[in-house]
């Protein structure tokens, strides 16, 4: 009898119901793309109804149902990956009190009085503007501070893909590999901080407002009544704990062992190794825990990553989209990129359009333009300097995890492009192999929920089993070494000579 798992993929645009077999194929999808991602009521705000999710969630499990009522009766199990650091107010009664709070939005938080121990160690190690900048994103924080009488009401603040499981199964629980957030939580360990913890004040959450946690591959709970009237999603089928969406494309790509990284070209774009030992890429920065139960992914981030090619076509290139019948201008583009000699005669950019955690004051810039740079030339450099960023950052991971990364495996929209790949070998001199669908995020969770039902007898034997290498871009020794030469000696030197100008913009604007 075929077996198959039910995968809810929620991100910031869709969210996906897919249907995954023991092959890792992707039997049948069903997205649902949201009119509305998010509202700002205020600049710089970012919100969304927690049910609006819930809502997509079942209407996108009814189309799934109804285009493929044979595969039904085939589910043994569910599972959900969530996007990050969404973090919802909840009553007495599980409802919500307020909209979620988006990863993108940046509205800021009063500082934290932080106890005398937690001053010391952050001012001895230099990180006290990381701890401000921690502290400003915490949206916990600056509810508490800005509407405390929603906080005097919250019995419970959850991260999104624990609400989705409690909506599912009437118990509030979640994955300690979904549990990534500004929330006072010990990613080493993989248990929430007591008050009384000296980081804890970063945060501002009560230990009685947090929520029990499950390993991956636990199970959460079961479908309920209500829930399967709502969704369609049959009753009593057990709900699986698996991993948020980057650590799900980790393992969807097959990516678990030190010496390979797990790429992700998507919104946001991530770099993450999977290790045996906790180590934080930069020091009290963590590393998160991993779908792989008992390891952990240390990752590196650009947060406007394969966004910034969305929002040059839209901002630039209104006229070309217009023109188009069929096909995105973003396909059309990567058709020319090899019109376009590596490093774009000169002409590069450093992808900072959110300022990195250690980089408080960067700005997104673009250096090098001549009359013979054109639109290609622009997309080319946008690609070539987010592969730049993500070249600083495995270094950055290679030397804290004291490996040496030998393979890269790619996710996300951008892992699509043949044309992309392909500059992504040659920049970091590095394999980069595609596996068999760009649904990683997806196929990763549910290879954790058969190895949680013991369909298969491991997660490694789960991943041999549904991951499939489908094809292998190798490096060109000429092309990289113009790379090695643009990147040791220009891009790798700018950031030190600007930084001056970016403090006096950040001040003054």
């Amino acid at each position: 009898m075929q077996k198959t798992i039910l995968t809810f993929d929620c991100g910031t645009q869709s969210i996906r119901a897919m249907l995954y077999d023991t092959k890792g194929e992707l039997l049948a999808k069903a997205k649902r793309k949201y009119d509305e991602p998010y509202f700002s009521v205020k600049p710089h705000y970012a919100e969304q109804h927690a049910d609006f999710y819930w809502e997509n969630l079942c209407a996108s499990a009814k189309e799934l149902k109804e285009q493929n009522a044979g595969l039904w009766d085939s589910i043994i199990g569910v599972t959900v990956t969530c996007m990050r650091d969404v973090g919802i107010c909840l009553d007495a009664d599980m409802k919500p009190l307020r909209p979620a709070m988006l990863w993108l939005d940046v509205r800021k938080a009063p500082p934290p009085k932080l106890p005398l121990m937690g001053r010391a160690l952050y001012s001895l190690v230099g990180m006290k503007e990381i701890v401000r900048m921690k502290s400003d994103d915490c949206k916990s924080s600056w509810i508490r501070h800005h509407e405390p009488e929603i906080w005097a009401k919250t019995a419970k603040f959850v991260q999104l893909s624990a609400y989705l499981n409690y909506k599912l199964t009437g118990v509030l629980s979640d994955s300690v590999a979904s549990t990534v957030g500004h929330i006072p939580f010990d990613y080493k360990k993989g248990e929430w901080l007591k008050d009384n913890h000296w980081q804890a004040s970063l945060f501002r959450v009560e230990y009685n407002k947090l929520y029990p946690l499950a390993k991956p591959g636990e199970l959460l709970g079961e479908i309920t009544e209500t829930a399967s009237k709502e969704s369609g999603v049959l009753k009593g089928l057990p709900v699986v704990a698996s991993g948020s969406d980057k650590s799900c494309e980790t393992v969807g790509t097959g990516a678990i062992y030190e010496d390979c990284a797990s790429i992700s070209f998507g919104t946001t774009s991530t770099m993450q190794l999977t290790t045996k030992k906790y180590c934080e890429p930069v020091k009290f920065l963590p590393a998160y825990q991993a779908v792989y139960a008992g390891r952990f992914n240390p990752e590196f981030i650009i947060y406007r990553g394969y966004w910034l090619l969305t929002w040059f076509v839209e901002q630039f290139m209104k006229g070309e989209k217009e023109k188009l019948k069929d096909g995105s201008v973003e396909a059309k583009l990567n058709e020319k990129l090899k019109d376009v000699p590596p490093c774009c005669q000169g002409l590069y950019l450093m992808p900072y359009w959110n300022p990195g955690i250690n980089l408080p004051e960067a700005r997104g810039t673009m250096i090098g333009f001549t009359a013979a740079h054109t639109a290609v030339h622009v997309y080319r450099a946008l690609i070539e300097g987010i592969n730049f960023e993500l070249k600083k950052g495995m270094e950055v991971l290679e030397k804290q995890a004291k490996t040496k990364v030998k393979r890269l495996f790619v996710s996300g929209g951008g892992a699509q492009s043949d044309e992309i790949l392909q500059i992504t070998a040659d920049m970091f001199n590095l394999p980069v192999t595609r596996v068999q669908t760009v649904e990683t995020s997806g196929l990763g969770a549910a290879v954790c929920a058969f190895s949680g039902l013991k369909v298969f007898p491991s997660l490694e034997d789960a991943i041999k089993n549904m991951v499939t290498e489908t094809k292998t871009f190798t490096p060109n020794p000429e092309i990289h070494r113009i790379y090695k030469d643009f990147y040791e000696n220009i891009y790798k030197t700018t950031y030190k000579k600007l930084k001056k100008v970016f403090k006096i913009i950040h001040e003054k604007h």
